[in-house]
């Protein structure tokens, strides 16, 4: 087993099979990219001010009973949280514990990345559905 392994955004492939798009943010697994075991970690990046960077959704669905922890690593964003706004510069954390709270962020400005985290608290992590049919 390897002691540590490191790699900068940039360095981290999209998977082959994703879809192209020029629109919307870019996703980079992150979780793939190192085989992390014990939680979810992805990053999206904003092409553009006005893209979702973390779509609008709860965990309820593809991954039930996650918590997220979102961590903005570079940019600006808005998220909403329940109905609430929340500004987050570079550097903001939020965390959604509740899974059938409803979030999203949208960018503020070009470039903006997200790092989510997730998981259960009650239980070992497994790779979702969702995950397993982009990068195999």
């Amino acid at each position: 087993m390897t002691r540590y392994a490191t790699a900068r955004l940039h360095e981290i492939p999209r998977p082959q099979n994703l879809p192209e798009s020029e629109e919307g943010a870019v996703w980079k697994p992150v979780r793939h990219h190192f085989d992390v075991q014990a939680f979810g970690v992805n990053a999206w990046t904003a092409r553009a001010r006005g893209d979702e960077v973390i779509e609008d959704h709860d965990e309820t669905g593809n991954a039930p009973g996650h918590e997220e922890l979102y961590f903005v690593s570079s940019g600006h964003a808005t998220f909403t949280v329940d109905g609430d706004e929340v500004d987050a510069p570079a550097g903001t954390f939020v965390y959604v514990p509740t899974p059938g709270v409803r979030r999203k962020a949208v960018a503020k400005e070009p470039g903006t990345t997200v790092l989510a985290l997730g998981g259960w608290s009650d239980r070992p992590f497994e790779v979702s559905a969702w995950e397993q049919r982009w990068t195999g």
